[in-house]
């Protein structure tokens, strides 16, 4: 006897996708019908986070908001993205908890062994793009953990390339939450 088993259908919608709960142990971010497949948080970009976690929370930032690893983030109607690490103030958790859509005005992206710098690159445009209709990003960190290099992007246009001792700053969106490229690694 033939037993089949159905492979289960994937999401056609945006309200399908974000109903959808995958059995597998990957994670996805939805882009206009395109459904990215990619894994949660490799060792060295759970150390990054807990670096810049702890950093946060020395800088006495957690009474000013939370920094959340992989949480989802709706660019548009069409586009919901999973930043690495992203900066909410305690406004837009209280938004969030409202059931209201936030981008939020940090957020960090951590190259890992299956990221395409193009696709990230492609990212970085949307978070951009999306912020200029309310709250606006206003710093993106693009971290090379390989190369130990941090690309500070405060626009589109203006990015800073930090090594070695160089300040990585979140400024101003956090103004003393600043970190060399050593210590970020060490």
């Amino acid at each position: 006897m033939v037993v089949e088993t159905q492979t289960p259908a994937l999401p056609r919608t945006l309200a399908e996708f974000q109903e959808w709960e995958p059995t597998d142990s990957f994670k996805y971010e939805w882009n206009d019908g395109e459904i990215i497949t990619f894994t949660g948080m490799e060792k060295k970009q759970v150390f990054i986070y807990h670096t810049l976690l702890q950093l946060f929370v020395n800088k006495n930032y957690i009474k000013a908001g939370t920094l959340v690893a992989e949480y989802d983030i709706m660019l548009t109607g069409i586009q919901m993205r999973r930043p690495d690490i992203a900066y909410l103030s305690e406004a837009q958790i209280q938004q969030a908890k409202q059931g209201i859509d936030v981008i939020p005005e940090f957020v960090v992206e951590i190259i890992s062994g299956n990221d395409n710098i193009n696709k990230v690159e492609a990212k970085i445009a949307e978070y951009y793009k999306a912020g200029a209709g309310g709250v606006p990003l206003k710093v993106v960190w693009l971290i090379l953990p390989e190369e130990k290099v941090v690309h500070i992007y405060t626009s589109r246009k203006q990015v800073q390339i930090c090594t070695d001792d160089d300040i990585c700053s979140a400024k101003p969106v956090l103004p003393d939450f600043e970190i060399s490229v050593n210590a970020l690694f060490a």
